[in-house]
C-alpha cells in the first residue's frame, strides 16, 4: 500500500479523536482510548474468518474439561491471539441501550486471549468505559472504527462488481499506521515524549551504526535483538527492518527474534500491541513489561545472549528503589553490575543512585555472545554525564574503564542539540561490539556530528532538528572511513585513562623535636595543640633504621640533616606525618611518559620539594571530554575592532546621559 493512502487512514484515526473524545477528554489523554480501540479493531478484523471455529473448540474444550486452552484456541484462530466471546465489534454496534452494550462490550473484551488481556490491562483501557458509557460515546466510537470509509482488515473490501473498493492491509502497513499515530500523540505530549519516543532518525542512524560495518559478513541465519529499555519498541523494529533490508540486498536470508523489557505500563502495552498488530506474536511473547519488570532489578532474560542490542536507557533518572530490592549498595551481588576485573574478584560497576542510565549499558554488554564469528554489536544513547561523571574508582568510571580495557567500545557520535522531544541537553550515541576489527582495535573514535542536522519547521516541544538522510550518511560514511578530520578524532584506549594520585605533605609544627618519633597518640595531641608553621620542623612518624631505601617520591626521605645519631643512626630512613590541609590529588595519563614520578618531578615538586604520593591509594580512571578534544578557541578581536566598540558605547552613554538631563530641565 502506497505511503499516501496509509497517511489517510492515520489522519481519519487522529479525527476520530476530535469528532468523539473532544470535550470529554483533554487532547493529551485521547490516547488513552484511541490506541486500545485500534488494537482492538485490528485484531476483530484479522479473526473474523476464523470466529466460528474458535467458538467450536471453545465449546468442546469446556466439554472435555480441558483447563489450559489457550495453546488450541490459537490454533483454532491462526493467530498468536484470539477471541472466544460470542461477539465481534460488528454484533456490538446495534445494541439500543448503553446499558446492554456496556456488558456486552466487557463481554467481548474478556473473550480475548491473555496477551490481548495483558495489553487491554497495562494500557488501563477498562478503566474508560464508564466515562465513554455516561457520555454516550461507546457506540459512536465502535460505528467509527467501522466506518466503512476506512478498511483495517488484511482483506481488500469489495464493491458488488467484484472490484477493489479498499486494498487490504497487511501486517506492515497496519504496523507503519499505528507508529504514525503513536508518533503524533507523543508529539502532542511533548513533555513526556522522550522519556518513551526516540526520534526515528536517531533511531535509524543507530540502526545503521549496529548493522553497516558487519553488513557483508551476515549470513543466513537467524539473529536474536533486544532493547533493555523497549519503549514503545522502535529500536527493535527499525532495527529488524535494517537488518533484514541488508541481508536481501547481500542475497542472504535471515530470520529475527525480538526481545525486549519495558517498565512502564502503557509503553509497553503499546510495544506489544505493535508487534501482534504486525503478526509478530513469537516476538509479542518476548517482550516483558509492567511496573514489577524493571530491567535493572528484575532481568527478564538473565541466561540470554543477544546479536544485536540497542537502547535509549532514562538518564538523570533515580534507581534507589531498585537498588534497595537488590539489598543496597554494600549487599549487591548481581553479576551483572559485581565482576572480575583488573585482577579484582568484587569489582564494582554499581553508579550512583540518582542516575541508573549507564547501567542498562552494563546490563546489555553482560548480554554479548562470546562464542560466535560476529559477537554483538551495540548502540545505545547517553547524555554527557556518562563520559565523565563518577571518580576514579567509582561505578561511572569503572564502567568506562571496563569497556575501554576489554577494548569493546568502537566509536561515540556526539548528535546535535535539541534532537529528543522534552530536552536540549546534549547526546551522544556509544558504538561497542566484542569484535572488533584488526584496524580499529586498540582505538576509539569520537564523531562530533553537532553541527549536521536539518532545522524543523515547527518546534516540536524542545525539539527543533533532526537528522535527514544526508546527516546520517555523513555520519556513517564517517564512522566507516575511520579516519582523522575536523570531525572525526581517532584515540589509542589509553587516552582516555588516568591515575588519581594523592599528593602528601609533611605536617609542619612549632615546637616540635626534629630527632624523634611520634606515636599517634602523641601526634593527635600535638595537632590539637601546636601551631602549624610553614618554616616548622616535619613531624617523624616512623623511623626506619636499617634495610629501608630511602625513597622521597614515596614519602621515604633520608634521615634530616644534624639529627641525633642515637635516634636517627646514619643511613636511617624516616616517614613523615602528612598534613590533611595540604594533601591534594592530581590526574596522571596513563600515556604519561615516565608514568607518575615523571608527572610529579615535573607538575609538583618544582611547587612543594617535600610531596609524595601514596602508592597504595592510586586509582585508575576513565573520562571522555568531547569539550577537549573538539574545542575550537574564537579568535581574539582586533584592538581596532575593540576601539570601534569602545568609542560606540561612549556615544550612546552621552545621548542618553542628555536625555536624562533635558527631560530634568524640562
Amino acid at each position: 500500500m502506497e505511503q499516501g493512502q496509509l497517511n489517510w487512514i492515520a489522519n481519519f484515526i487522529w479525527g476520530i479523536a476530535d469528532d468523539v473524545l473532544r470535550d470529554l477528554y483533554v487532547r493529551g489523554k485521547y490516547r488513552d482510548v484511541i490506541l486500545p480501540m485500534m488494537v482492538l479493531r485490528r485484531l476483530d478484523a484479522v479473526l473474523e474468518s476464523t470466529k466460528q471455529a474458535v467458538l467450536n473448540m471453545k465449546a468442546s474444550l469446556d466439554k472435555t474439561g480441558i483447563v489450559h486452552q489457550d495453546m488450541a484456541l490459537r490454533q483454532a484462530a491462526g493467530q498468536a491471539f484470539y477471541n472466544s466471546s460470542n461477539f465481534t465489534l460488528r454484533d456490538l454496534r446495534a445494541r439500543a441501550s448503553q446499558q446492554q452494550l456496556r456488558s456486552d462490550f466487557e463481554a467481548y473484551l474478556d473473550g480475548f486471549s491473555p496477551n490481548v488481556q495483558e495489553i487491554l490491562d497495562c494500557f488501563e483501557f477498562r478503566n474508560q468505559i464508564p466515562r465513554l458509557c455516561k457520555a454516550d460515546a461507546l457506540g459512536t466510537l465502535i460505528e467509527k472504527f467501522l466506518d466503512t470509509a476506512i478498511n483495517l482488515s488484511p482483506n481488500p473490501v469489495l464493491t458488488a462488481d467484484g472490484s477493489v473498493k479498499h486494498p487490504g492491509l497487511d501486517n506492515h502497513a497496519m504496523g507503519t499506521i499505528f507508529e504514525e499515530l503513536v508518533r503524533r500523540f507523543n508529539e502532542e505530549n511533548n513533555e513526556e515524549a522522550g522519556e518513551h519516543w526516540t526520534p526515528r532518525d536517531a533511531v535509524k542512524l543507530m540502526a545503521l551504526l549496529v548493522f553497516l560495518p558487519i553488513a557483508d559478513r551476515i549470513e543466513s541465519g537467524t539473529y536474536l535483538l533486544y532493547d533493555g529499555a523497549g519503549g514503545t519498541g522502535g529500536m527493535l523494529t527499525v532495527g529488524e527492518e535494517t537488518l533484514q533490508q541488508l541481508a536481501t540486498e547481500r542475497g542472504k536470508q535471515v530470520a529475527t527474534h525480538l526481545y525486549g523489557q519495558e517498565i512502564n505500563a502503557e509503553t509497553y502495552a503499546i510495544c506489544k500491541a505493535d508487534l501482534l498488530l504486525k503478526g509478530e506474536g513469537d516476538a509479542a511473547d518476548n517482550i516483558i513489561g509492567g511496573p514489577e519488570h524493571s530491567t535493572l532489578s528484575n532481568d527478564a532474560f538473565p541466561s540470554r545472549e543477544f546479536d544485536f542490542m540497542l537502547s535509549n536507557p532514562p538518564y538523570g533518572k533515580s534507581w534507589k528503589s531498585d537498588l534497595e530490592r537488590m539489598g543496597g549498595k554494600d549487599r549487591i551481588k548481581d553479576p551483572r553490575f559485581i565482576i572480575e576485573h583488573a585482577g579484582d574478584p568484587e569489582y564494582s560497576l554499581v553508579t550512583r543512585s540518582s542516575d541508573g542510565q549507564m547501567l542498562f549499558l552494563v546490563n546489555m554488554l553482560s548480554k554479548m555472545k562470546h562464542g560466535t564469528k560476529l559477537g554483538s554489536r551495540i548502540a545505545e544513547v547517553h547524555n554527557g554525564s556518562s563520559l565523565f561523571t563518577g571518580d576514579a574508582g567509582q561505578g561511572e568510571s569503572n564502567i568506562r574503564r571496563w569497556i575501554i580495557e576489554n577494548d569493546w567500545l568502537e566509536a561515540i557520535v556526539a548528535l546535535p542539540l535539541n534532537m529528543f522531544y522534552n530536552t536540549g541537553i546534549a547526546t551522544y550515541i556509544w558504538v561497542l561490539t566484542n569484535r572488533k576489527p584488526e584496524h580499529r582495535a586498540g582505538r576509539v573514535q569520537l564523531i562530533d556530528a553537532t553541527q549536521w542536522f536539518k532545522p524543523l519547521r515547527k518546534n516540536l516541544g524542545k525539539k527543533n532538528c533532526e537528522l535527514s538522510d544526508n546527516d546520517i550518511q555523513r555520519i556513517c560514511d564517517t564512522f566507516l572511513a575511520f579516519r582523522e578530520t575536523e570531525q572525526s578524532k581517532i584515540f589509542p584506549n589509553a587516552a582516555f585513562g588516568y591515575w588519581k594520585v594523592t599528593v602528601e605533605r609533611p605536617l609542619r609544627l612549632k615546637g616540635v623535636d626534629p630527632n624523634r618519633a611520634y606515636t599517634p597518640k602523641e601526634i593527635k595531641t600535638l595537632k590539637d595543640s601546636a601551631e602549624r608553621a610553614e618554616d616548622g620542623p616535619p613531624v617523624i612518624k616512623k623511623i626506619h633504621k636499617k634495610g629501608t631505601a630511602a625513597d622521597p617520591l614515596r614519602g621515604l626521605f633520608p634521615a634530616p640533616v644534624g639529627a641525633d645519631p642515637r635516634v636517627c643512626p646514619s643511613g636511617s630512613v624516616v616517614e613523615y606525618e602528612p598534613d590533611p590541609d595540604l594533601r591534594d590529588t592530581e590526574q596522571v595519563p596513563l600515556l604519561e611518559e615516565g608514568s607518575i614520578e615523571a608527572f610529579l618531578r615535573r607538575e609538583v615538586l618544582p611547587h612543594a620539594a617535600d610531596a609524595w604520593y601514596v602508592p597504595d591509594s592510586v586509582k585508575t580512571g576513565y573520562e571522555v571530554s568531547f569539550t577537549r578534544y573538539f574545542y575550537k578557541p574564537q579568535p581574539l578581536r582586533t584592538l581596532e575592532e575593540i576601539r570601534a566598540d569602545i568609542l560606540a558605547l561612549e556615544k550612546d552613554a552621552e545621548g542618553l546621559l542628555g536625555e536624562i538631563v533635558g527631560g530634568g530641565q524640562a
